[in-house]
């Protein structure tokens, strides 16, 4: 769209200035190309190289690299409110999967964490890996957090499920490197008669704590025959002193309601940020990535809860919810 605007002058102290339409348009690049800009980098993770190639082929607008960084930098100003209201919705849920991967940046190591439930999805850049960022954003959280056994969430003042797909891994790598160890092949075998029929109740009534917690009997069967065997073999050793440690964050999910035993959704989640990490390669900033980290939250979490990235970025809207509440009063006023 092309504007023109006349300039004016005052008669009495001779000041130039131009007209109240003209003052709110600002730069070359409106916010429905901006929309379109960052549905490229973010949705359909093309390097912003390649994104500003399509703006000069469609538009006929050479923009600099830097321009266009500066660009992503003002659409995760704009929706920096619907990434904290993400955070915050988060906060108060019932239950939190959390993840981190790392990142090169500036020639170094760095960390993105993810944090999510089966609607909202938020990126978080740390320049390490420690836990303290766990503090800062979900202190007061008192759901259930599901992760892995790393040990910084161990510092989470909150009931914890350990994800129990990463415990059978490391018990299959162990297996394969002692396939002749009698003492830890009989420690797997009982964690999976405990574990299996758990399963065959969540795959037939859901993850329902009114059927699991007639589990709980055989978890502590189980607990006590581990606690009670003087095992010799080190792998069965460290699978007791594992056990041990974890006791209380290893079932329970028995005790409520949707909450799995496994951190598949966290899993699933940073797939996404590491499939941007391939298109970055390295060449962002500190600053970029926590950029990109606003940004692929508000996508991830406009495809968790079922509305079209772009149509919410072109709506002017801040608050997802809001968007789908109204697009769904339009559909029906239209039906």
């Amino acid at each position: 769209m092309k504007y023109r605007s006349h300039r004016y002058r005052c008669f009495q102290c001779k000041a130039i200035f131009w007209s109240q339409q003209w003052l709110p348009i600002k730069g070359r690049i409106g916010p429905q190309l901006l929309s379109y800009m960052i549905y490229q980098v973010i949705e359909l993770r093309l390097p912003q190289r390649v994104a500003g190639l399509s703006l000069k082929q469609l538009f006929s607008l050479d923009l600099s690299p830097s321009l266009l960084g500066q660009l992503k930098a003002k659409a995760a100003r704009i929706y920096q409110p619907t990434y904290d209201g993400i955070l915050s919705s988060l906060m108060t849920g019932h239950v939190l999967h959390a993840d981190e991967t790392s990142i090169s940046v500036d020639g170094g190591s760095a960390y993105v964490w993810v944090f999510t439930n089966l609607e909202e999805v938020a990126f978080y850049f740390t320049e390490t890996r420690e836990g303290e960022i766990l503090q800062t954003l979900f202190g007061a959280f008192r759901g259930v957090l599901v992760s892995d056994f790393y040990a910084a969430y161990d510092s989470m003042k909150c009931p914890q499920q350990k994800c129990l797909i990463h415990l059978i891994r490391d018990f299959n790598e162990d297996f394969l490197k002692q396939p002749f160890d009698k003492e830890l092949e009989e420690v797997m075998r009982a964690f999976s008669s405990v574990l299996r029929p758990i399963i065959e109740t969540v795959d037939r009534f859901g993850l329902k704590s009114r059927f699991l917690r007639r589990h709980k009997r055989a978890v502590e069967q189980f607990y006590l025959r581990v606690a009670d065997t003087d095992y010799q073999s080190e792998a069965a050793i460290k699978y007791k002193k594992r056990f041990e440690k974890n006791r209380d964050k290893l079932f329970t999910f028995l005790d409520y309601d949707g909450v799995p035993w496994n951190n598949n959704n966290a899993e699933h989640a940073i797939k996404s940020f590491a499939m941007l990490r391939n298109v970055i390669r390295g060449s962002s900033s500190a600053r970029g990535i926590r950029d990109y980290a606003t940004l692929l939250s508000v996508y991830e979490t406009c495809k968790y809860k079922g509305t079209n990235f772009l149509n919410f970025l072109r709506s002017g809207h801040e608050d997802i919810d809001e968007f789908i509440k109204g697009h769904s009063i339009h559909r029906a006023v239209l039906l």
